[in-house]
């Protein structure tokens, strides 16, 4: 087979090689990819937002199948393009992947199907927002962007003053463009986050390892969000109770959900989870493989993916029985000085082989190029550096150790991934 995976960060990196693995597939594309992925892939320079493109792309090379990873194409249609074009493609089309698409579409389905979830309210006036806020006078309360804002449209207020700039910078200074023309206003849960991505051919559930995801920029959980500093699998949190509750009342019904809306859901579909001490509450849904979760799930994989990516295409899941690997997996991201805010790019990478890899680990490139045989910085989060082991400790110590092979000038990671794990 050939195939062509759309995307050009560390998710797309972990699906490529995970695709390497496999004896089905003859030649590996990506577009527009980036340096790392370049030495597993023929990279195309066509965006990743680009339908006609990647449609025109994909007639050119004749590819096989096409795996469109980001958010933007799949709430864009770019599946439902591929599809008409009769290219076969894994990903929800549109009609499904609004899920992600518009928190306030994923809200209302929650409540009209009995989908355990936070309490909230809708507003596209900032005004009416802010009496909201103030009348309810309950802290911290979170603010969401109803549509895509790579991953940093929430906004967690601690009291008045910062409920009252968030309303502001989302609705009337239009930091996230459209998407935040209209806002969720939402009680703040307590409990341990949990992330699960999910095979799905629109019947059957097939879930994946659990994994903890840290999104504040600094150790401790301080500092800025960011798209994901790091992350661990299995999650200890996520226990068999939990998850047989999880499949009856969140999963299950999602997608039942979807299938009575005419919405069928096919592709991945990730869960973002709050065990609350009232049971499990969904935080939020991504109509795609997370970022950074998919770098420590695909490494435990067992099954072909190829074969995975076909049954869900083909609503063949039930046929297939997905096996994972013992042990656990843990990723370290390094990211570029500055990051999430202002950052410098194009700083050479020392500690990689020709293959941008390091002896011990595995190494996803997510902001990098090439230039000559070198690796340069591209991007805020640079690079994913994944270890496996029987244990969390040992993955961590491997990850760690492979982050201390590898540098480059003004580059900051998180120095305690994992540890709330360990303590568990």
């Amino acid at each position: 087979m050939k195939i062509l995976v759309v995307g050009g960060g560390g998710r797309e990196h972990a699906i490529v090689m995970k695709l390497s693995e496999s004896p089905k597939v003859d030649k590996l594309y990506c577009t527009p990819g980036n340096g790392g992925i370049s030495k597993y892939a023929q990279c195309f320079d066509v965006k990743a937002t680009d339908i006609d493109g990647v449609v025109a792309l994909s007639k050119e090379i004749s590819v096989d199948m096409v795996v469109v990873a980001p958010d933007d194409p799949l709430v864009m249609g770019m599946v439902d393009a591929l599809n008409k074009e009769g290219i076969r493609a894994f990903g929800p089309d549109s009609s499904a992947a609004i899920i992600e698409g518009s928190k306030v579409f994923s809200k209302d389905l929650m409540k009209l199907y009995n989908i355990p979830t936070a309490g909230y309210e809708v507003f596209d006036d900032p005004k009416a927002a802010m009496e909201y806020i103030k009348e309810k006078n309950t802290y911290p309360t979170v603010i969401k962007a109803d549509g895509l804002a790579l991953g940093k449209g929430v906004i967690i207020a601690q009291n008045e003053k910062e409920a009252e700039d968030a309303v502001k910078t989302i609705m009337e200074d239009k930091i996230f463009g459209e998407s935040g023309s209209s806002i969720v206003i939402e009680e703040f849960l307590t409990g341990p986050e949990v992330s699960v991505l999910c095979f799905t051919d629109g019947r059957v559930v097939a879930p994946m390892i659990s994994s903890m995801d840290h999104k504040r920029a600094l150790d401790n959980d301080e500092g800025l969000n960011t798209g994901g500093m790091g992350t661990v699998a299995p999650n200890p949190h996520y226990t068999y109770d939990v998850a047989e509750e999880c499949m009856k009342t969140i999963f299950m019904p999602t997608i039942n959900a979807m299938n009575n809306e005419h919405r069928t859901f096919k592709g991945c579909l990730y869960f973002g989870l709050m065990i609350t001490p009232q049971g499990p509450r969904v935080i939020e849904y991504n109509c795609r493989f997370g970022d950074p979760e998919t770098q420590v799930v695909l490494p435990l994989l067992e099954t072909d993916l190829v074969d995975i990516f076909n049954a869900v295409i083909d609503e063949k899941l039930d046929s297939i029985d997905i096996k994972w690997k013992d042990g656990a997996a843990a990723c370290v991201i390094i990211a570029s000085g500055g990051y999430p805010k202002k950052y410098e790019t194009s700083k050479e990478i020392s500690g990689l082989d020709e293959k941008g890899q390091h002896e011990g680990v595995i190494v996803y490139h997510a902001g990098t190029k090439t230039e000559g045989d070198k690796f340069l910085t591209s991007g805020g989060r640079v690079l994913g550096v994944t270890a496996t082991a029987p244990d969390l400790k040992t993955a961590l110590e491997k990850a760690y150790s492979g982050v201390n092979g590898i540098s480059f000038e003004k580059m900051h990671y998180r120095k305690d991934i994992g540890k709330k794990a360990l303590n568990i």
